[in-house]
């Protein structure tokens, strides 16, 4: 018995900022964040693009690719970030429900941006041990970007962030772009060092001035960035060797495609070296930016267009999210091996 990705769709809404715009806002000069932080543009949501309504843009696609209607669904499992349409709020009850998902169940599942690898192995899990389970959508939405003020010189590092939607369906014995394993890794002594300081439970009710705080904040960079650099590639390359060793044995010379998170260029060259790949065995999302726990998929698709995937290759999927949470997942493209 096995379970496979059976369609992927991906979503980005049609507005953008430049380098050069992002040059504008930050003062960071225009070559410096096209070559070193690695954008030369990102997508960026306006009013009508909700994080819920990227996620179903995205899911349509998907199941469109599977052959599959809403009905067809058993569970719709929300892997998208928490800031949301409405706080306290059910985003996958919602997208079933919009997607005419009549006999699937629902539950929001978290990450930050290890989100996509996690739901992939709570549903692959989940799919194995139940009998009621057939056919299971992900579905993400990511518009971050909405609490990142340009000018706050503590979150430079994340002026790629923009906005995006992401699905995937999965079925048990779909005989095809098998799911083989994942492994996390998890740091809490970083959970406090980047967030958004207002407007939680931590500081409520809300105050005069807080509206101005709404957007992520690093109270100590050097700090941060310091115990960050530490811990944050030792982590990556852990899970990505663990992920393989799970996937029947799997190692780093069976690499097929790196499916990896946007990151600027130097760290991003640093992980190809160390996994001993080159371009073309991944895809470099400077015209994008990072799309949270969209980017993996974002990467598969692209990755299939400009035909750098191919049956029987491992695809790693890897990213790591705030708190501090490092995640990957591979999956063997193609036809299914005999008796999985």
């Amino acid at each position: 018995m096995h379970v496979g990705i059976c369609g992927i769709g991906v979503y980005t809404p049609p507005g953008y900022l430049t380098a050069s715009d992002l040059s504008s806002a930050t003062g960071v000069p225009e070559d410096v964040i096209a070559r070193k932080i690695g954008v030369r543009r990102k997508p960026v949501a306006g009013p009508d693009d909700t994080t819920a309504v990227m996620g179903i843009k995205a899911a349509r696609d998907a199941m469109a690719e599977a052959g599959i209607t809403g009905k067809d669904l058993d569970l719709v499992l929300w892997c998208g970030a928490q800031h949301k349409d409405y706080p306290c709020w059910l985003a996958g009850l919602y997208v079933a429900n919009e997607l005419g998902a009549s006999n699937a169940w629902s539950f929001d599942m978290e990450a930050m941006c290890g989100s996509m690898m996690a739901a992939l192995d709570v549903a692959r899990s989940m799919m194995l041990t139940r009998t009621d389970l057939s056919t299971v959508l992900l579905v993400s939405g990511y518009r971050n970007n909405d609490l990142i003020d340009l000018r706050e010189p503590s979150t430079r590092f994340m002026m790629d962030i923009g906005s995006g939607g992401s699905a995937l369906v999965l079925r048990k014995n779909a005989g095809k772009n098998v799911v083989l394993g994942s492994a996390f890794k998890g740091d809490g002594s970083l959970s406090l060092d980047c967030i958004v300081p207002t407007l939680g439970a931590k500081a409520w009710p809300p105050v005069d001035g807080d509206l101005a705080k709404a957007h992520f904040m690093v109270s100590d960079e050097k700090a941060f960035k310091a115990r960050l650099g530490e811990k944050t590639m030792p982590n990556f390359y852990w899970v990505i060797d663990r992920a393989l060793e799970l996937s029947g044995g799997l190692s780093r010379g069976d690499i097929g495609y790196l499916a990896v998170l946007h990151f600027k260029r130097s760290a991003h060259d640093a992980v190809l070296a160390e996994l001993g790949l080159d371009d073309g065995k991944t895809t470099y999302l400077e015209d994008y930016g990072h799309l949270g726990q969209n980017d993996q998929l974002l990467s598969i698709k692209l990755g299939l267009g400009s035909g750098k995937i191919h049956d029987g290759d491992n695809l790693v999927l890897v990213g790591a999210g705030l708190g501090f949470v490092w995640a990957a997942s591979v999956v063997r493209w193609g036809p299914a091996a005999k008796g999985e």
